[in-house]
């Protein structure tokens, strides 16, 4: 009998303990799907890209002066966007993001015939650090043509010419001087150069993607 009473009581003291550890087991599996989650957050992916197609507008203040009778191929050309660029409900490029070019021509006015012009395109921007290339159009400028100047100068010499020639020798003298007045303001045209292409920094200019552009952005 005393063999039976000690293997009941050795039986219920295992039924106890038992039962106090199935009582704590509710608060393991809840600390256990909390580290759980945890470790599903911190594995989840910090960035994520994101691609710009192309033909996306990019509205860029210069950082840089540049221009026709100063600039030669091949210098940098600094800028910035003046607006943020968007794609998928998300920010891809901030308002600031600098982007870098370069000179691709240049010519400066000529005294004779040819207008000024100045081309450029930018090639690069920088993101978070990280420098991307980029394909956009190509930007150029010309002069406005100053044909009408020319011919008002030398109108002005043939009638400055004519006037001294009048009074000097009479209606002879007047074609003579116009001839020579008009000579003289074909010499000023040919002497002075026409317009030149500048644009200082803080110039505003837009260009736009010709090939798509994956950033990577954070999430």
């Amino acid at each position: 009998m005393k063999i039976l009473a000690s293997v009941v009581a050795v039986a219920a003291i295992s039924a106890a303990c038992s039962g106090g550890q199935a009582a704590s087991d509710p608060e393991a599996g809840a600390a256990g799907t909390t580290a759980a989650s945890e470790t599903a957050a911190s594995a989840a992916p910090r960035f994520r890209e994101v691609t710009l197609p192309a033909g996306t507008t990019l509205r860029l203040r210069l950082q840089s002066a540049i221009a026709s009778d100063s600039s030669k191929v091949e210098d940098t050309v600094r800028a910035e966007l003046t607006q943020a660029v968007s794609a998928g409900g998300a920010q891809v490029l901030p308002a600031g993001t600098a982007v870098v070019g370069n000179i691709t021509d240049v010519e400066r006015s000529g005294r004779v015939k040819g207008r000024a012009r100045l081309a450029y395109r930018f090639n690069s921007l920088t993101h978070a650090g990280e420098r991307y290339d980029i394909v956009t159009a190509p930007l150029s400028h010309q002069a406005a043509a100053t044909k009408g100047e020319d011919a008002t100068k030398i109108a002005i010499g043939a009638g400055a010419g004519a006037a001294v020639g009048a009074l000097l020798g009479g209606g002879d003298g007047a074609a003579k001087g116009a001839a020579i007045g008009g000579a003289g303001g074909t010499g000023v045209v040919l002497a002075t150069r026409g317009e030149e292409v500048r644009l200082g920094s803080g110039a505003t200019v837009t260009t736009r993607l010709t090939a798509p552009l994956t950033v990577r952005i954070e999430n």
